[in-house]
């Protein structure tokens, strides 16, 4: 007997990296497996480089200093240029160091993902998502589907989606304390924010977008959906403390 499943093109792997389960969701029909699993040696150097709970990492030595700088990888150099124009973009709410320690996290999770679709894309599969703990890349369709379907989990409801986004070629972050608690503070009082429940940003770069939702989470209600609502490229749903919904007019979904 033929399943549904046996029926579909494609295939769906998951691992534990970084701490999170990372999902590659392959439609394609012809899919080489070899190609998933380079694109899962890059999420264990990325975690290897970058983690900040490794001791023998790039960053956690950059952080103890015990490695310069200019002596760390270029890919280490690059995360924390671009750490620093974020920070010059949202105003400083994008902060490297907002808890007192280095963690570029809030932008290697994006970045490896981009870089995770580029090597599929290298590999001639056109029609994935690639997810890490929620924060997804998706290139084609979601065939037989003519579309992605991603939903947003509700802030305060583990089993309630808050929003459909409905798309092809877009990258879609969520930032909030619903999934690791108050993890993201404002770098100017060195507190968690209050009076939001989370940011989703979606754009055409998962690094920038979960950047931004980063940033904006960080902002609070008052400064938040302002400056969020003057991006250019990236649209965003901000979810508050009272219930309330803010969307820019471009955010692709539907609310639940």
């Amino acid at each position: 007997m033929t399943t549904v499943a046996e029926l579909l093109p494609g295939v769906r792997r998951v691992e534990q990296i970084m701490g999170m389960p990372i999902v590659i969701d392959v439609r394609d029909g012809d899919v080489d497996e070899a190609a998933l699993d380079h694109v899962y040696a890059w999420f264990r150097w990325v975690d290897a480089t970058f983690s900040t709970y490794k001791e023998d990492s790039e960053i956690s030595r950059l952080a103890r200093g015990e490695l310069a700088l200019a002596d760390a990888c270029g890919e280490v150099r690059w995360i924390l240029d671009r750490c620093e124009q974020l920070g010059e973009e949202t105003r400083g709410f994008f902060d490297a160091e907002a808890t007192g320690r280095l963690d570029p996290s809030g932008l290697v999770k994006g970045w490896s993902v981009d870089r995770a679709a580029e090597l599929l894309r290298h590999a001639g599969i056109r029609n994935f998502a690639v997810s890490a703990g929620g924060d997804v890349c998706l290139s084609g369709r979601a065939v037989p589907e003519l579309t992605w379907q991603v939903g947003i989990q509700h802030p305060l409801e583990r089993l309630k989606v808050a929003a459909v986004v409905e798309a092809n070629e877009l990258a879609v972050a969520t930032s909030g304390a619903y999934a690791r608690g108050a993890h993201i503070v404002d770098p100017y009082s060195g507190r968690a924010p209050e009076g939001v429940l989370s940011v989703t940003v979606t754009g055409p770069e998962l690094a920038t977008a979960d950047a931004y939702a980063t940033a904006a989470y960080a902002m609070g209600p008052d400064f938040g959906p302002p400056w969020t609502a003057r991006l250019r490229g990236y649209e965003t749903m901000t979810i508050l403390a009272n219930g309330t919904l803010l969307s820019t007019g471009g955010f692709p979904s539907s609310v639940d």
